[in-house]
């Protein structure tokens, strides 16, 4: 297996991140109903939510997963164009829209991309080697 190729293992910080977004995304669905919070905010944190729970088992570098995830999103969005939930007939059942989604919007599309980029950036640079900063002296 090259350097490149996606690892299985569980990494408990990334389970621990995805199950406290969970909460967050569950508390956004269930009790905000405004204009920005629930359409945008929550579609921001969808993307870090699913990031990390995928990340809490396999490792992949963070721009790749970043961009999977990126994809799955807009994915699902364009399911939305396309009424999916209308054609499998689930327009009653509540778990399948809430998943799904019944309504496209390229403003959507921004807050993946927002919610990626954000995600990408933060585990970037967490990942990176800690140098401690050394202290020259100089001689008098």
């Amino acid at each position: 297996m090259n350097d490149s190729s996606p690892r299985l293992r569980f990494h408990g910080l990334h389970a621990s991140v995805a199950a406290l977004l969970f909460v967050v995304e569950l508390s956004i669905a269930l009790f905000v109903d405004d204009a920005f919070v629930r359409p945008y905010l929550g579609d921001v944190l969808v993307i870090p939510f699913v990031y990390c729970a995928i990340a809490s088992f396999v490792e992949v570098r963070p721009a790749w997963l970043g961009l999977g995830v990126f994809a799955f999103a807009c994915s699902v969005e364009c399911a939305q164009y396309h009424d999916l939930v209308g054609v499998l007939g689930l327009e009653q059942n509540r778990v399948a829209r809430t998943l799904l989604g019944t309504s496209f919007s390229t403003l959507d599309l921004v807050a993946y991309a927002v919610g990626a980029a954000l995600t990408v950036l933060v585990h970037s640079r967490a990942q990176r080697p800690r140098v401690p900063h050394r202290v020259e002296r100089t001689l008098r």
